[in-house]
């Protein structure tokens, strides 16, 4: 007899062994989904942590061409009214300050940005060498205008023979020529191209770091998805061999109670914690991708911003001290019949950079309509209408060319400082009445309101 019951105990599948090494085998496979989503979370640490390191970079770098442009600006001034406060502001950029030299020393501190640096450097190269030519227009103001006290950096430059001769008024001539004529805005140009060869290589490291990044990201998702999917189907097998081995004998038992106990499993505290860890994964997956797109923004034709990035910068910018200028383009309607809507998109990428190529880099120019453009002066205080008029003859100047095979237009504008209205909608009102003013009196006009 003892030795049949021992014969039946050899006979069929040990429950007690079964739920052994099923328990192991769920155990691995949790600790190996946890140990890829760990290394998810790592992989998305380092993704953030690179993209914030080289957008710190691309900081970095444009701050040279801001002071740059912070330079131009102090010396055109100068040049154009004489105000000594404005050659203090050069050099005090220029000698205290010194962004330019401090964005070459972020950039030499990473190892991984020496192709960067050296576009960057170039850049620093030309500001400097554009300053010589800066000096010598500002001591053509000072032996215009007489003074005594000025830096001694400016008494060292001496003028031509035939600069020394010219009277007052045409010292401060050639002196304009020399910071607002085409050969000063071809060597910002060139210092322009070498900065944005940096930021593009910054742009290359950047893609590259995160690219790999995020292939690795990809991949332990899809070995997370496959680890989730093994053990589920585990878990409907040790569903199906408990059921067999334990659930109905006892259900056929007692037929009389009813109970959900599957449902219940399929429910369980382990499998809910597993499909909650997943979607954390992919929702910073998806949060991480959408943080990486600026193209919501940004119109795709000319690379301005569009209205909805238009709409953002006016709902954020310091009235006081920002001046917004409202213009389109003349005849606009009639080029576009007449040439086709093609050369029509041409000319609005040409008034773009050309925008760019006239305005400073902090400056933020949008296209909020057809041919209906928006620049925000920002961080100024107060603008000069000769610099204005400056600015505006040099836009319609470079519209005007023909040799790229685009017909000659130009632009009527408004202009107005954010002090003169209560609120961002007087604001643009103002502007708008200030361009309709200038399309009453004809083309190729401006109206400037303080």
């Amino acid at each position: 007899m003892v030795e049949k019951m021992s014969k039946d105990r050899k006979k069929g599948i040990s429950h007690r062994r079964l739920h052994l090494w099923m328990t192991l085998i769920i155990f691995i496979f949790s600790g190996t989904i946890i140990f890829f989503t760990f290394r998810l979370t790592r992989t998305f640490s380092r993704v953030t942590a690179a993209y914030d390191q080289y957008t710190e970079l691309k900081s970095a770098a444009q701050e040279l061409m801001n002071a740059s442009d912070y330079l131009t600006e102090q010396v055109q001034r100068f040049t154009l009214n004489g105000d000594i406060i404005f050659l203090d502001n050069y050099f005090t950029e220029a000698f205290e300050s010194k962004r330019r030299e401090e964005a070459i020393s972020k950039m030499a501190m990473n190892d991984d940005t020496k192709e960067a640096l050296i576009d960057l450097q170039k850049a620093m190269d030309s500001s400097v060498k554009l300053m010589d030519q800066e000096y010598y227009a500002m001591r053509l103001v000072i032996e215009a205008k007489g003074y005594t006290e000025y830096p001694d950096v400016l008494k060292d430059i001496k003028l031509s023979e035939e600069d020394a001769t010219l009277s007052a008024e045409d010292k401060i001539r050639r002196a304009n020529e020399l910071v607002l004529g085409d050969s000063y805005y071809d060597q910002k140009d060139e210092i322009r191209k070498n900065m944005q060869a940096s930021l593009e290589s910054i742009d290359r490291l950047s893609e590259n770091t995160e690219s790999a990044e995020l292939d690795k990201l990809n991949l332990g998702i899809r070995i997370t998805r496959v680890a989730i999917l093994a053990q589920a189907v585990l878990i409907f097998v040790i569903m199906g061999l408990t059921s067999i081995l334990a659930i109905n004998p006892v259900l056929k038992a007692i037929e009389q109670i009813k109970s959900d106990e599957p449902i219940s499993e399929k429910g369980s505290r382990e499998l809910r914690y597993l499909a909650n860890a997943y979607n954390k994964i992919y929702q910073k997956n998806k949060s991480s991708l959408e943080r990486l797109n600026f193209k919501a923004s940004h119109d795709e034709l000319t690379g301005a911003f569009n209205r909805a990035g238009y709409d953002y910068l006016l709902s954020t910018i310091d009235m006081e001290n920002t001046y917004m200028m409202l213009f389109d383009l003349d005849n606009f309607k009639s080029i576009n019949d007449t040439y086709g809507h093609e050369t029509g998109d041409k000319i609005l990428i040409k008034v773009v950079k050309t925008l760019k190529k006239v305005f400073r880099s902090e400056d933020c120019i949008c296209r909020i309509g057809g041919d209906e453009f928006v620049v925000f002066f920002a961080h100024t205080g107060e603008i000069e209408r000769k610099l204005i008029e400056s600015k505006i003859n040099q836009i319609n100047a470079e519209l005007e060319k023909t040799d790229d095979g685009l017909p000659a237009i130009s632009i009527c504008a408004g202009i107005v400082s954010g002090k003169s209205a209560q609120n961002t909608t007087e604001f643009f009102e103002r502007t708008d009445k200030a361009m309709y003013e200038s399309k009453m009196r004809g083309k190729h006009t401006f109206t400037f309101y303080e």
